[in-house]
């Protein structure tokens, strides 16, 4: 009898194995595999479009041949995408705009117009690992994108001279990532920081997700995928953590998050403005949802921006 039991008990836990191992690996795949398809570029210009000062904008650049793109190689190998466009006039600033997940650089080009049509900066506007015309297999969810981003800054220099005085911005994986690349050291002539809607960690964000999608608890699988993910991608989710990284950030940052925000919780923003230390400034815009702010609010968006980077981009 007790044989029986024991073989009956085995039985489960294996079950229950085999269960949170397919358990692990669809999270992972489901969250991290990149999702580029051919048709990328011709829906997110018909994203942008909707905005017919937007299709202006874009339509002169390519009439004039400004926008244009550029490649480098990571340390890894792995070949890496971005578009830029050079200020009408020249300028000694210049904007490093960073899209959020499953976005591109296109899709971004509404803050590359904030930037150089309306305050007439040079902007480069990559796409992140998996994205867009990047190579990667998986997303990195900011974390390993950081350091692509410390080489994009020396593109930005190269592009537009050492002298150049830069500003990062970034929505959503791009706020984090953002924040995340605020963190390491950084060149003087990097001035000061936009996050619009960025996460605390990449933990936080998947058990947030797990448990609003799906009402599940953050044991066992955020550890497992998080495990899965350090095994296939170099880092697990607690250690890719927006929070630890602006706390050692020493330039101005200006936080920008909905009041309505449910994808990436608008509480979130509270411990990393109250963690950031020195000059920030913090934006909740009530009734805003994820991402929203800028095509919501416009016109203050676009005032508020302008009116925090002025300060520092000297």
């Amino acid at each position: 009898m007790k044989s029986k039991k024991t073989v009956i008990t085995l039985s489960v836990l294996v079950v229950l194995l085999i269960i949170l191992i397919g358990g692990t690996v669809f999270m992972f795949n489901f969250s991290l595999a990149s999702q580029t398809s051919a048709t990328d570029e011709e829906d997110s210009y018909a994203y942008l479009f909707e905005h017919t000062y937007m299709k202006e904008w874009v339509d002169s650049l390519h009439h004039h041949s400004a926008l244009k793109d550029t490649f480098i190689l990571a340390e890894d190998g792995a070949k890496l995408h971005a578009l830029y466009v050079k200020s009408a006039e020249e300028s000694p600033n210049t904007a490093l705009i960073i899209h959020g997940y499953t976005d591109n650089s296109i899709r971004m080009l509404m803050i590359g117009h904030l930037y150089n049509k309306v305050l007439g900066y040079n902007i480069l506007l990559p796409d992140l690992r998996g994205h867009g015309k990047s190579d990667g297999e998986y997303i990195q969810m900011g974390w390993k994108d950081r350091l692509d981003i410390l080489q994009w800054i020396d593109v930005t220099t190269q592009l537009y001279g050492d002298t150049t005085r830069m500003v990062l911005h970034g929505i959503s994986m791009g706020a984090a990532t953002t924040m995340m690349t605020s963190g390491e050291e950084l060149p003087d002539n990097i001035k000061c920081f936009v996050e619009d809607c960025g996460y605390t960690s990449v933990w936080d964000e998947f058990a947030h997700k797990l448990k609003a999608e799906y009402g599940l608890p953050a044991f066992p699988l955020m550890h497992t995928t998080s495990l899965y993910c350090k095994m296939k991608n170099g880092w697990g989710f607690k250690e890719a953590t927006a929070l630890e990284q602006v706390k050692k950030c020493n330039r101005p940052m200006f936080f920008i998050h909905g009041g309505n925000d449910t994808y990436v919780p608008t509480q979130m923003v509270y411990p990393l403005y109250e963690a950031k230390p020195g000059e920030k400034e913090l934006w909740v815009i009530p009734e805003v949802e994820h991402a929203d702010a800028y095509w919501d609010h416009t016109e203050e968006y676009v005032d508020r921006t302008r009116n925090f980077v002025s300060k520092y981009m000297h």
